[in-house]
C-alpha cells in the first residue's frame, strides 16, 4: 500500500511513500537521454528527457515506482489491486505495457497538458515483464506546476481524472476516494464551533479538535482522507530545505510503522522509503524505514547526454547525531 502526493509553493514538489512486506533492491536512478528506452510494442526512443527516480533494475531496464523528468513533470504508480484492466495490443494505438508507462511518459512530455494528449492514443497492455515479475496492477498520479491528474485503466477504459486534493492512495477508484472526502467536509485546522445545541454549554478541552473525526487506520482510504487533509491544509514554505522538510512530514501522517498491518503470509508492511522531488531544482530526496536522514541525488550533477543508467543504492544505516 502507498501515497503520493504533490505539494506546491513557489516550487513543486513531489513524491510518495512505498509500503510493503519486501524491498527490491531498488535505487535513486538516472536515465540520461541518450540512454534508449525499448518498448514491447512502440519500438524504441534513442533520445528522451532525462529522468531520475526510484526504480528497480532488471535485465538493464530501469522499473520506476516514481519519478520525474528534466522537464519538471512527475509521476507514481500505485498498487490499485482488483481495479486495474489492462488490454491485448491495439491496431492503430500506442501499445505501452504498463511497467513501461513512467517512461513513456516522462521521456515524451514536458506538462500534464502534453500527457493528456499522448494518452488519448495509448492502450496500456498486460503484458508481464518476466516470469519473475508479474503483471503489477497499478494506477497513477501525474503533476506539474499547475495541474495533477489521475489516470487508471479500468474495465471501461482509461479513465484520466482531475485531481485536486494532489493526493492518491490504493483503492477504491479515484472517483470514488475524491467522493469519500463530502463525508469530512466539517474538518478543520481551527477550534471548532458548538453546533450540538444551544441548550447545553460545550467548550474545546484540547488543541487541535477541529480534526476530531478524522480517520487513523491504515486503509487506503483513510491515507487518503488524511493525507489530502494535511496536504491541503499544510503552510506553504519559502525555501527548498524548508520545502521537503514540510513534505516529509505531510507523507509521515501516512508512514506504517513495523508491526501495525500484518499480512496474510504473517510479514509486516512497512513504509520501506518516503521520496520527494523539487520539480523545479532537479534534486530527488528521500529517507528509508531504517534511515532517517534526508538523503538526496541531484539530476543536473550528473551527465544527462550519456547512454548509461546510473544507479545510487540506498542509504539504509541510520546516521544519529550524537551530542556527547
Amino acid at each position: 500500500m502507498c501515497t503520493a502526493a504533490a505539494y506546491r509553493t513557489n516550487r513543486l514538489y513531489f513524491g510518495r511513500t512505498l509500503d510493503n512486506d519486501v524491498t527490491y533492491g531498488e535505487k535513486v536512478t538516472v536515465t540520461p537521454r541518450n540512454f534508449p528506452l525499448a518498448f514491447r510494442y512502440a519500438g524504441r526512443i534513442d533520445t528522451h528527457f532525462a529522468i531520475i527516480g526510484m526504480a528497480h533494475i532488471s535485465k538493464g531496464y530501469p522499473l520506476y515506482y516514481d519519478a520525474m523528468n528534466e522537464k519538471g513533470l512527475c509521476m507514481a504508480g500505485l498498487n490499485f489491486t482488483g481495479n486495474a484492466v489492462y488490454r491485448k495490443p491495439v491496431h492503430k494505438k500506442s501499445n505501452i505495457a504498463q511497467f513501461e508507462l513512467i517512461p513513456w511518459i516522462l521521456g515524451k512530455c514536458q506538462a500534464v497538458e502534453d500527457v493528456v494528449k499522448l494518452l488519448e492514443n495509448t492502450n496500456v497492455t498486460d503484458n508481464s515483464f518476466s516470469e519473475n515479475l508479474p503483471v503489477s496492477e497499478l494506477h497513477w498520479i501525474i503533476a506539474d506546476n499547475n495541474r495533477t491528474v489521475t489516470v487508471e485503466a479500468v474495465s471501461d477504459g482509461l479513465r484520466i481524472y482531475e485531481n485536486p486534493a494532489d493526493v492518491l492512495t490504493n483503492n477504491p477508484p479515484f472517483d470514488k476516494q475524491l467522493f469519500s472526502l463530502n463525508n469530512y467536509m466539517h474538518l478543520s485546522p481551527h477550534d471548532p464551533e458548538n453546533l450540538f445545541s444551544d441548550k447545553i454549554t460545550l467548550s474545546k478541552y484540547s488543541r487541535g479538535m477541529g480534526a476530531m473525526g478524522m480517520p487513523g487506520d491504515l486503509s487506503s482510504q483513510s491515507r487518503f482522507i488524511r493525507g489530502a487533509f494535511t496536504n491541503l491544509n499544510s503552510i506553504k514554505c519559502k525555501t527548498e530545505d524548508e520545502s521537503v522538510n514540510q513534505f516529509f512530514h505531510i507523507l509521515n501522517i501516512v508512514e506504517q510503522v513495523k508491526g501495525c498491518c500484518i499480512l496474510e503470509n504473517g510479514k509486516s508492511e512497512f513504509t520501506a522509503y518516503t521520496s520527494c522531488c523539487c520539480a523545479d531544482s532537479g534534486v530527488y530526496y528521500y529517507t528509508t524505514y531504517s534511515n532517517r536522514q534526508i538523503c538526496a541525488v541531484d539530476l543536473f550533477k550528473e551527465n544527462l547526454d550519456s547512454k548509461n543508467l546510473i544507479g545510487y543504492t540506498l542509504n539504509t544505516v541510520q546516521n544519529i547525531y550524537r551530542h556527547n
